[in-house]
C-alpha cells in the first residue's frame, strides 16, 4: 500500500463489506470464540496448575497472543484470522491429546487412586480431575469452531477498499471524512 493514496478531490475511501451483518457476525463470533477459548485455557491451566508438565508459561503466552487476536479482529484486521486458525489447529491437536490420553494419562485417569489431586496456582485445592478433562475436552470443539468461522472471515473480504464520492459514502452510511492533503516535504 503506498505511504500516501492520492484521491481525486471529492472522493473518499469507503469498506463495503465491513458493513454487512453477515461480516459484523462473523467478526462477533470470532472475537467471542477466541475469548471463550483464553476463558477455557485458563480454567485448565489456573485449575490444575501443580498436574501440568512445564507448558505453563506457553499456557499464559497463548492466552495474550488470542487477546492481541481477539483486540485486532474487532477493529476489522483480516490478516490475523489466518494465523488464529492455525494455532485452533495446535491447540485442537493438543486438547484431543491432553483429554483422551492419547499420549499417556488424561485428566479422567487422575480420579483413580495412586493420584494426588491437584492443586490450583493460588495453592489451594485446584478443580477435580474429571471437571479438568471435561474443560479439557470442550476446548476441541471450540478450536473447530474457531478455525471455522475465522476462514469464514478470511474469506469475506473485510480488507476491500472502494474509492467513491463522499456523497455516495454518506448515502451509504460511511463516516465519510474528507481526505487529508499530503504533507509538505
Amino acid at each position: 500500500m503506498p505511504p500516501v493514496r492520492n484521491l481525486p478531490p471529492g472522493y473518499t475511501v469507503i469498506h463495503p463489506n465491513r458493513g454487512k451483518a453477515v461480516c459484523k457476525a462473523t467478526k462477533l463470533i470470532v472475537v467471542l470464540i477466541l475469548l471463550a477459548s483464553v476463558g477455557l485455557m485458563l480454567i485448565v491451566t489456573i485449575g490444575g496448575w501443580s498436574k501440568l508438565q512445564g507448558l505453563k508459561p506457553v499456557n499464559f503466552a497463548w492466552c495474550a497472543i488470542y487477546v492481541i487476536i481477539a483486540f485486532y479482529v474487532s477493529r476489522w484486521t483480516r490478516g490475523l484470522l489466518p494465523i488464529a486458525a492455525a494455532l485452533a489447529i495446535l491447540l485442537l491437536i493438543l486438547s484431543v491429546i491432553a483429554g483422551t490420553g492419547v499420549s499417556g494419562t488424561s485428566w479422567f485417569d487422575r480420579s483413580h487412586a495412586g493420584f494426588a489431586h491437584a492443586n490450583s496456582l493460588f495453592g489451594g485445592r485446584g478443580l477435580t480431575p474429571d471437571v479438568l478433562g471435561t474443560v479439557t475436552l470442550i476446548i476441541a470443539p471450540v478450536q473447530v469452531l474457531l478455525i471455522f468461522f475465522a476462514m469464514r472471515g478470511f474469506a469475506q473480504g473485510w480488507n476491500v477498499e472502494v474509492e467513491v464520492p463522499i456523497d455516495e459514502a454518506k448515502r451509504r452510511g460511511a463516516a465519510a471524512a474528507p481526505p487529508t492533503a499530503p504533507a509538505a516535504a
